[in-house]
């Protein structure tokens, strides 16, 4: 077991330093498992905005009244506000240097979000392997799991982004 940093300082000229953040293709190990923290309270202003902004105005959403007749019994936060709050708890670890998101799959609600809950995610990489077509450059993907506090799964999806390999960039800007 080795630490991984994802973050760091380094040096671009005399006492001078650059902030960095996040892991080249070469500290993506198959089968670690990356448990992303802080986790995310969710909001009544979350489901309420993020509902209207996405023209999400199904009543289950919005309307206490009409979710109170529901099996919900209150109303249920939006999927797309989990996604975006599950996705956004993993972007410090697996996302800070990816160069492109190439697509999601497998995308699966596995039960309700409430407000109140508190949100956790965690990533285990699925596989990795150099891209053939633009040298430098690496194909990650990930499982990314949406928790309760609890430990229940609500969100799981795979996704497949590009990251440098290390040095690359430094190779790329000369």
């Amino acid at each position: 077991m080795t630490d991984k940093c994802l973050s760091r300082l380094e040096a671009i000229g005399p006492q001078r330093y650059r902030e960095s953040h996040g892991l080249h293709y070469e500290d993506f190990t198959i089968g670690d498992v990356y448990e992303h923290r802080p986790g995310r309270t969710v909001t009544e202003v979350d489901n309420i905005w993020q509902s209207l902004i996405n023209m999400n105005q199904h009543p289950l959403h919005i309307d206490h009244a009409y979710a109170a007749e529901t099996e919900f019994g209150q109303p249920l936060v939006s999927s797309l506000v989990t996604f975006s709050i599950v996705g956004g708890l993993s972007l410090a670890s697996t996302s800070a240097r990816a160069i492109a998101n190439l697509g999601w799959r497998n995308v699966r609600l596995v039960a309700p979000v409430f407000v109140g809950d508190t949100l956790y995610a965690e990533s285990k990489v699925l596989e990795k392997r150099e891209s053939g077509s633009r040298p430098g450059q690496g194909i990650v993907t990930m499982e990314t799991r949406g928790l309760k506090a609890d430990g229940t799964e609500v969100l799981v999806w795979e996704r497949s982004f590009l990251v440098p390999l290390r040095g690359a960039e430094a190779r790329a800007a000369a």
